[in-house]
């Protein structure tokens, strides 16, 4: 019996001991650690709602804060010469330094020079500039680097679209102002269209008109610059029926919507952002569009953990779905104005670009001045091409 009493003691004791363990409070649990802060700083020549470049690159900012934990952008927007004629790079990185960033991007050939000066004055800060190519010849300091996505693909897309849609032959290209940059990616819209021309319209590439019209920056500047508003009005006044834009603003589809309101048969082209023809989507024929995010957020991750060395970036499509924005640099939206059997064709000639099938910068090439830029039987190369001296023949409007 006293054996038997002390099990029962013990069995007593054994289920209160677990009554009292399931009743007490659980144990908190340690919290997670936050992530490092990672500051970079953004500088725009436009402002972030511009539906162009300089939005394109904000919205590249948002998603490195989306998808790296601790990232914080430091944007400054509007520096040029018009909106903000007493602020200088120099003093924008100044006060981003100050503020902690690690990282600057900044977003503009008009910056490739400054930033320079500012990579020299601050070794210790990773710098990007868009566009720029001063990592490619040598004269970057080793804490520079360039970035840039493969536009003149997409330009050829673009230049394709619109000699399947124009009625009139006679394509309008709205240039701002003229460097390498803009020769290449203007050149591209056109070896685009004439090549969509000859081949799927069956017209003789030779009778398309592709005038070009600079206005002297990427954006209008009352006062400076022509007005892209009047020089759209002129392409159509003019017998252009397809307006392509390569200006950082809207105004070449925003004059398109209002023609065509008013019953002409007109398109456009616009460009950089990926929501462009939402201004007026009835008449736009698709969008070659810039996608920062993925080399920006790549470009963060790699400064932050040390890891990051200097290159020049001119980064490709990414062909299997030119609107997967986790992948692709450059990327193009069809437009509802191009109508389903010209989508096919263009359909086409995209799929020829990516297997390499259809390269447009194959010769012969000659340059406006007449003389001979590609041989007949040879490519150009990305050389020739990012360093394209002059626009090419058959193109109206100046090279210099």
């Amino acid at each position: 019996m006293k054996g038997m009493k002390g099990w029962v003691l013990f069995g007593v004791l054994s289920v209160l001991a677990l009554t009292l363990a399931a009743c007490a409070p659980a144990a908190t649990p340690e919290p997670a650690a936050e992530a490092e802060p990672f500051k970079f700083g953004l500088v725009l020549v436009g402002p972030r709602n511009d539906r162009g470049w300089s939005q394109a690159h904000y919205e590249g900012g948002l998603y490195v804060e989306e998808n790296m934990p601790g990232a914080e952008m430091i944007l400054f927007e509007l520096l040029n010469p018009a909106d903000k004629p007493e602020a200088t790079l120099e003093g924008v990185v100044d006060d981003m330094v100050a503020d902690g960033a690690k990282l600057i991007f900044t977003t503009s050939d008009e910056f490739e020079e400054d930033t320079l000066g500012v990579a020299e004055k601050y070794p210790g800060i990773t710098f990007i500039n868009v566009s720029g190519d001063d990592a490619l010849t040598g004269e970057a300091p080793a804490n520079l680097g360039n970035i840039m996505g493969r536009m003149e693909d997409m330009k050829a897309v673009a230049g394709c679209a619109a000699a399947l849609a124009t009625q009139t032959g006679h394509i309008g290209y709205l240039g701002p102002l003229i460097n390498f940059e803009t020769r290449r990616l203007t050149a591209s819209a056109y070896l685009g269209a004439r090549y969509c021309y000859e081949n799927y319209r069956e017209l003789n590439a030779d009778d398309l008109e592709f005038t070009v019209t600079w206005i002297g920056f990427w954006f209008n500047i009352p006062g400076v610059t022509l007005d892209p508003t009047e020089v759209t009005t002129n392409f159509f006044d003019t017998g252009v029926d397809v307006v392509m834009s390569g200006i950082d603003t809207t105004e070449g589809i925003d004059v398109a919507g209002q023609r065509a309101a008013a019953d002409e048969v007109v398109w456009a082209v616009p460009y950089d952002f990926e929501g462009a023809c939402e201004t007026a989507p009835f008449i736009c024929l698709g969008v070659p569009y810039f996608n920062w995010g993925p080399a920006y957020l790549e470009t963060a991750a790699a400064v932050n953990d040390g890891s990051w060395k200097q290159s020049w970036d001119w980064n490709p499509p990414y062909w299997e779905d030119l609107t997967d924005n986790s992948r692709t640099a450059a990327g193009w939206v069809n437009g509802e104005g191009l109508a389903a059997e010209l989508q096919a064709h263009l359909n086409d000639f995209i799929s020829g670009l990516a297997s390499g099938d259809i390269n447009v910068w194959s010769g012969p090439i000659n340059l406006q001045d007449g003389s001979e830029y590609i041989a007949a039987g040879a490519v150009a190369s990305d050389s020739e091409i990012w360093y394209l001296p002059q626009l090419l023949e058959g193109m109206e409007g100046p090279s210099e």
